[in-house]
C-alpha cells in the first residue's frame, strides 16, 4: 500500500495539476458554454410539446382512434427529424446564392461539424451556439407546426397519408416562409416581427391543416342533413387537460428559447413572463366567454384558450411589454372561442380546432407587434419598428400584414395543390367501414384501448 501512495504522490510531483487543466475560461467561453446549455434544454422543452399534441389530441378525438392519434405523432416526428436533417435546413437557413431572397440552398445532409454550419447557414451566424444544438432546436419547431397540421386530418385521414405528406410539408412548405422570415428571405428584409413562429411555425401548420379539413370532408356524423352540426365529444378530457399542461410547460423553450442566450441580462426570462402572461390570460378569458355562451363554463374552450394565447404571444413575446402580453392573449382566447364556433357552423369540421386555435390566433399574434411594439424592445431585438400605439404610424403593421397574408396564400396553394393530387391518385380517406369502426384496429390491427371493447360474435367493437 505504502508503495502504491509513493507511486502517486511521485506523479503528482512529476505532473502537476495545472498541466491537466485546460486554460482559465474566459468570459467569452463561460457565454458559450451557458448558452449552449440553454438552448439545447428549450430544445428539448420543445420536442417534448409532441407529448402534449399527442396528449390533447387523442383526448379531444373518440376512443377507437386513440391509438392511432397517440401514435403517428411519434411516426410524423420521426419522418420529419429525418427529411429536415436531409434536406429541410438546407432549404430554411442555408445560402441561397442568387435565390436567397426566396430560398436556402445548401448544406444538405447536415454533419454537425463548425465548418459546414460557418459554410452553409449564414442566416444563423449571429450566434455562437453550435450548430448541431441550432439544428436540434430547430428541427423540433418544424415538428411543432406539422404536428399542428395534423389537427385537421383527426379521425378520417389514410395513415399513408402521413407518410407522404409529413414528407413534402417539412421539404416543400415549410422551408420556404420560415427562410422568408428566419433565413435572410425577403420579409426579413422588410422587418417582419416572429420571434418565435406565430407565422413560420402556427399559421403554416394550421393552414396546411384547413386544407386538409376541405378536402378530407367531415367524419361521418357530424352534420346533419339540414346542415346543423352534431356535436362529437373526445373520450377523455383529463388527457386534454394534462396535454395543454405539458404543452404550456413546453412553450417556455418555444419563446424564451428564442432568444438562443442565457447570457443576456435576464431578457430571457422576460419573454417567459409574457408567455405566461398571456396564456393566463387567454385561458380565464375563453371559460368566461364559453360560460355567457353556453350557459356553463366549458373546459375544452379554456383548453383552446390557452393554446391560442400562447400561439399569439410567441411572434410578439420579445417586442412588447407585460401589459400587453395580457391584452394580446385576452384578445386570442375570445378570438378563438368565436371563429370555432363560426367554423363548425359554416361546415368546417375541424377536430381540434386546429385553425381557430393556430391559424386565428397566429394571425393575431403575428399582427399585434404592429400596434404594441415597443420602441426599447424594438431596438433590443433589432428587428422591425415600433408599433401604432407608440407613434410608428402604421409601418410595421403592413408589413405584418403582408407577412401575415403572402405566407397564408403560399401554404394553403400548396398544401391544398399536393393534399389534391394525392387524393386523386392514393386517396386520402379510409373508407367508411373502416371509419366507423376506428382507426385503432382498422390501420393497427388493435385498439388503444382494449379493456374496453366486448366481442359480439366474430365482431368486435368499440364500446
Amino acid at each position: 500500500m505504502r508503495k502504491v501512495l509513493f507511486l502517486c504522490m511521485t506523479l503528482l510531483l512529476a505532473f502537476p495539476v495545472t498541466a491537466f487543466a485546460a486554460d482559465e475560461p474566459t468570459n467569452a467561453m463561460l457565454q458559450i458554454a451557458i448558452d449552449s446549455v440553454w438552448v439545447m434544454i428549450a430544445a428539448i422543452l420543445v420536442i417534448f410539446m409532441q407529448a402534449g399534441f399527442a396528449l390533447l389530441e387523442a383526448g379531444s378525438t373518440r376512443m377507437k382512434n386513440a391509438g392511432h392519434v397517440a401514435g403517428k405523432t411519434i411516426l410524423t416526428f420521426g419522418i420529419c427529424a429525418l427529411a429536415f436533417w436531409a434536406f429541410g435546413f438546407g432549404l430554411t437557413f442555408g445560402d441561397g446564392g442568387a435565390l436567397n431572397k426566396l430560398i436556402g440552398f445548401g448544406g444538405f445532409f447536415y454533419d454537425g461539424t463548425a465548418e459546414q454550419a460557418a459554410a452553409a447557414y449564414p442566416s444563423l451566424a449571429g450566434s455562437d451556439v453550435p450548430g448541431s444544438i441550432k439544428f436540434l432546436f430547430q428541427t423540433a419547431f418544424v415538428g411543432v407546426a406539422l404536428s399542428i397540421a395534423w389537427g385537421g386530418f383527426a379521425e378520417r385521414a389514410k395513415l399513408s397519408v402521413y407518410f407522404i405528406f409529413g414528407l413534402l410539408f417539412t421539404v416543400v412548405i415549410y422551408p420556404f416562409v420560415a427562410h422568408w422570415i428566419w433565413g435572410g428571405g425577403w420579409l426579413a428584409d422588410h422587418g417582419k416581427q416572429d420571434f418565435a413562429g406565430s407565422t413560420v411555425v402556427h399559421l403554416q401548420g394550421a393552414t396546411a391543416a384547413l386544407a386538409a379539413t376541405l378536402l378530407l370532408k367531415p367524419r361521418l356524423g357530424k352534420y346533419n342533413k339540414d346542415g346543423k352540426p352534431n356535436l362529437i365529444p373526445g373520450h377523455n378530457q383529463v388527457l386534454s387537460v394534462l396535454g395543454v399542461i405539458i404543452l404550456w410547460i413546453g412553450w417556455f423553450g418555444f419563446n424564451p428559447g428564442s432568444t438562443l442566450s442565457a447570457f443576456n441580462d435576464g431578457f430571457f426570462g422576460f419573454i417567459a413572463m409574457n408567455t405566461n402572461l398571456a396564456a393566463a390570460a387567454g385561458g380565464v378569458a375563453a371559460l368566461l366567454v364559453s360560460w355567457l355562451y353556453f350557459g356553463k363554463a366549458d373546459i375544452p374552450s379554456m383548453l383552446n384558450g390557452v393554446l391560442a394565447a400562447l400561439v399569439a404571444i410567441t411572434a410578439s413575446c420579445a417586442f412588447v411589454e407585460p401589459w400587453a402580453a395580457f391584452v394580446i392573449g385576452l384578445v386570442a382566447g375570445t378570438l378563438t372561442f368565436f371563429t370555432a364556433q363560426w367554423f363548425e357552423k359554416a361546415g368546417v369540421d375541424d377536430p381540434v380546432f386546429a385553425f381557430s386555435v393556430h391559424g386565428i390566433a397566429g394571425v393575431w399574434g403575428s399582427l399585434s407587434t404592429g400596434f404594441f411594439a415597443a420602441p426599447r424592445l424594438v431596438e433590443m431585438t433589432g428587428v422591425g419598428k415600433e408599433g401604432l400605439f407608440y407613434g410608428g404610424g402604421f409601418h410595421q403593421l403592413g408589413v405584418q400584414a403582408m407577412g401575415v397574408a403572402v405566407s397564408f396564400v403560399f401554404v394553403f396553394v400548396l398544401s391544398f395543390a399536393i393534399l389534391w393530387v394525392m387524393k386523386k391518385t392514393m386517396g386520402l380517406r379510409v373508407t367508411e367501414e373502416e371509419e366507423i369502426m376506428g382507426l385503432d384496429i382498422s390501420e393497427h390491427g388493435s385498439y388503444g384501448y382494449p379493456e374496453q371493447l366486448k366481442k359480439s360474435g366474430n365482431e368486435t367493437v368499440a364500446l
